[in-house]
């Protein structure tokens, strides 16, 4: 019974998610998701209080799945090649193929999405989501500070700025892909970046 429980709240996110990065949170109803779902509202609230505690397991949710993407693609990269600039560059090389697989193109970012109605949520996740591109900041500016001790830019950048500059290459490449309806926009944005790396770090 716990199972068939929890594979609810789990049919619930995977449909509030989809519903979401489609057509935002406001023009999502409780009552699409149930219909959807298949269960009764009484049902819903079983998992949710409200619509809001809705946003937030949606959102941590989905920043554990970007979590987990980052670092299996980190671990695997540095594998292949523990010298701190080819192992990033080989990252972003398995993050534009992840992205060139996907059938139908990344079907979009929760975090901006989040952020184009931040008015419709409380002010804790709001901070969640602040939180996690903070987190991508770290996780990015940290292999950087790697990379600059044995390869020195060869101009001066603040590194934290480079290290966002992945994140909003990732996100506007999204926002192309769906926009233009070209999935293959975001893996070539990810790959025009990791050019920019090898511009930045490497002395020819």
């Amino acid at each position: 019974m716990q199972e068939v429980r929890a594979g609810k709240r789990e049919q619930i996110l995977d449909v509030a998610g989809v519903n979401v990065i489609e057509k935002g949170f406001a023009a999502t109803s409780i009552e699409e998701i149930i219909v959807e779902v298949g269960i009764t509202k009484s049902g819903f609230f079983y998992h949710f209080s409200d619509k809001n505690e809705l946003a937030k397991a949606l959102l941590q949710r989905y920043i554990d799945m970007e979590e987990d993407i980052f670092r299996d693609i980190e671990t695997r990269a540095y594998e292949l090649n523990d010298d701190p600039l080819h192992g990033f560059l080989i990252s972003l090389k398995l993050l534009a193929e992840l992205a060139e697989d996907l059938p139908n193109g990344h079907p979009g970012c929760l975090i901006a999405s989040y952020c184009y109605q931040s008015q419709l949520f409380s002010a804790d996740i709001r901070d969640l989501n602040a939180q996690a591109l903070m987190a991508w900041r770290m996780r990015f500016q940290r292999q950087l500070e790697k990379i600059a001790k044995t390869y020195p830019p060869r101009m001066e950048v603040d590194l934290a700025d480079v290290a966002d500059m992945l994140s909003a290459v990732a996100d506007g490449g999204i926002i192309l892909s769906r926009v233009m309806h070209d999935k293959s926009i975001l893996p070539r944005q990810v790959m025009l970046y990791r050019e920019f790396i090898k511009a930045l770090f490497i002395t020819h």
